[in-house]
C-alpha cells in the first residue's frame, strides 16, 4: 500500500526530474556563441541593405532595428563596469544603473553611426577555437573590403543563465572599453561620478539633435 509519506516522497522525486530536464532543455536551447554572432550580423546586415528608410539616412530606424536585434547579446553592465576600471567601485547602485543606460545610449548610437558603412561588405567568419566546457570565448570576424587589408573585429562574450552576452568588442585590436577608460578616468577625477554622468548625458543629448526623424526632419 502506498502511503502519504511515499506519495509525498514519489512527487518531489519527480519534481526534481523535472527540474533536471528543464535545465537541461535550457542549456541545450542556448545558441552557440559563434552561431550567435553570425546570424545576428547577418540579419542585421540584411536589413539594413533592403530598408529604404535606413538607405535615405533615418538614423532613428537604425536605432531601434539595433535595440531590437544587437542590444539583447551585450552585457552592458559588465561593458560600463571595463570602461570605468577601478571607479567603477566608487559609484553607488543609482549611479551604476544610470552610468550603464548613458554607456549603452552612446554605444548604440556609436554603433547607428558606422554600421550602414558595412551594408555592403563580405564578413569572415572565423572557426571557433574552444572547448565545450568554456564559459569565456573571442569570437572572431574579419570585414572584408576590396583592394584593402580585412578590418579585424573581435567579440569578448561570456556565457551567462539567458545565453551568451558581448562583454567588450575589440576593433583592429583597439578595445572598445579600454579605449574610453582614460577618458572617463579623467572626467571622474574631475567631477566626480555624477560629472562623468552629465557628460554622457551631453554626449548622448548632442548625437540625439542630429538624430533625424522620418520624413528627413530632425529632433
Amino acid at each position: 500500500m502506498i502511503t502519504l509519506a511515499g506519495l509525498r516522497a514519489a512527487a518531489a522525486a519527480a519534481a526534481a526530474a523535472g527540474a533536471l530536464l528543464a535545465g537541461t532543455a535550457a542549456a541545450q536551447a542556448i545558441t552557440p556563441p559563434d552561431v550567435l554572432v553570425k546570424s545576428v550580423t547577418l540579419e542585421v546586415v540584411e536589413i539594413v541593405r533592403h530598408d529604404k528608410d535606413i538607405q535615405a539616412g533615418d538614423r532613428r530606424k537604425v536605432v531601434e532595428l539595433i535595440d531590437a536585434k544587437v542590444v539583447p547579446h551585450f552585457n552592458f553592465t559588465a561593458m560600463t563596469a571595463s570602461a570605468l576600471g577601478t571607479h567603477w567601485g566608487k559609484a553607488n547602485a543609482q549611479q551604476k544603473a544610470r552610468l550603464t543606460h548613458e554607456f549603452r545610449t552612446l554605444m548604440v548610437r556609436t554603433y547607428a553611426s558606422s554600421i550602414a558603412a558595412y551594408r555592403n561588405q563580405r564578413f569572415d567568419f572565423r572557426p571557433l577555437r574552444a572547448r565545450p566546457t568554456d564559459t569565456d570565448v573571442t569570437i572572431n570576424v574579419r570585414v572584408l573590403q576590396p583592394g584593402t587589408e580585412a578590418v579585424k573585429i573581435d567579440y569578448d562574450m561570456e556565457k551567462t543563465a539567458r545565453g551568451w552576452k558581448v562583454w567588450d568588442v575589440r576593433v583592429a585590436d583597439i578595445s572598445l572599453t579600454a579605449n574610453y577608460r582614460t577618458e572617463f578616468a579623467n572626467v571622474v577625477r574631475e567631477s566626480g561620478i555624477d560629472g562623468l554622468i552629465r557628460t554622457l548625458q551631453a554626449k548622448n543629448d548632442k548625437v540625439a539633435e542630429r538624430t533625424p526623424l522620418a520624413g528627413g526632419e530632425r529632433k
